[in-house]
């Protein structure tokens, strides 16, 4: 089964920009849709941004127009490109399959964005 190890996370002021990266251990051609998803403190895991394999996105709300996804299936890795973060943006991000996230999940990776 697919393992997924994201990167990339840190601590970053408000306004600044961060890169996420998924790596998946196998092929993630044959995935229709992959999506990124993020965890704050005390609250439910939301879905924030989907990319399907003929590369149409979507967006959460929240993070329409500063946060860009993308995917290299030759590499197998899925990318979050974070821009103007906020600190409402502060959260554990993951990826998965998207909207079941029926994979494995990985152990996440940390942002934080300072005010």
């Amino acid at each position: 089964q697919v393992q997924l190890v994201e990167s990339g996370g840190g601590l970053v002021q408000a306004g600044g920009s961060l890169r996420l990266s998924c790596a998946a251990s196998e092929t993630i051609r044959s995935i229709n849709v992959m999506g990124w998803y993020r965890q704050a403190p005390g609250k439910l895991r939301e879905l924030v941004a989907t990319i399907t394999s003929s590369d149409y996105s979507n967006y959460a709300d929240s993070v329409k127009g500063r946060f860009t996804i993308s995917r290299d299936n030759a590499k197998n890795t899925v990318y979050l490109q974070m821009n103007n973060l906020k600190p409402e943006d502060t959260a554990v991000y993951y990826c998965n399959t998207a909207p079941s996230g029926y994979l494995p999940w990985g152990q996440g990776t940390q942002v934080t964005v300072s005010s």
